[in-house]
């Protein structure tokens, strides 16, 4: 999987680069056929909303629509935390779909040949 991280307004630390490589690398567990991340953190010096102040975005490039999920905290390491938790809930419920459609496919084909057979 290809691994783009892109920063704005924020120094890049060997810590958060590492903590964000450990987040993505646990998508692969759920989807190995993941083609490249894209994240991207920032920080709004704007003083427009102080106590959420760090926003991390994070693009998925899978087969089909890419999945896409954002979110602004406080703390730079919980605004990660939550962006790669949401992207977590979207990959699962495009696997259970997934899961879902192609029981339903075989379930159809069952039937059918019962019905010619019968």
């Amino acid at each position: 999987m290809k691994f783009i991280l892109t920063t704005h307004n924020v120094t890049l630390t060997d810590a958060i680069e590492q903590h964000v490589l450990m987040r993505i690398e646990k998508l692969e567990n759920i989807d190995r056929w993941l083609i490249d991340a894209r994240v991207c953190l920032e920080k709004d010096h704007t003083g427009k909303s102080p106590e959420k102040s760090f926003k991390c975005s994070i693009r998925l490039g899978i087969r089909g629509r890419d999945l896409y999920a954002e979110d602004r905290e406080a703390d730079l390491y919980a605004a990660v935390d939550v962006a790669v938790k949401k992207i977590e809930q979207q990959l699962r419920q495009k696997h259970s779909r997934a899961k879902a459609k192609k029981k339903t496919v075989a379930a159809r084909l069952k039937e059918r040949v019962r019905t010619e057979r019968g």
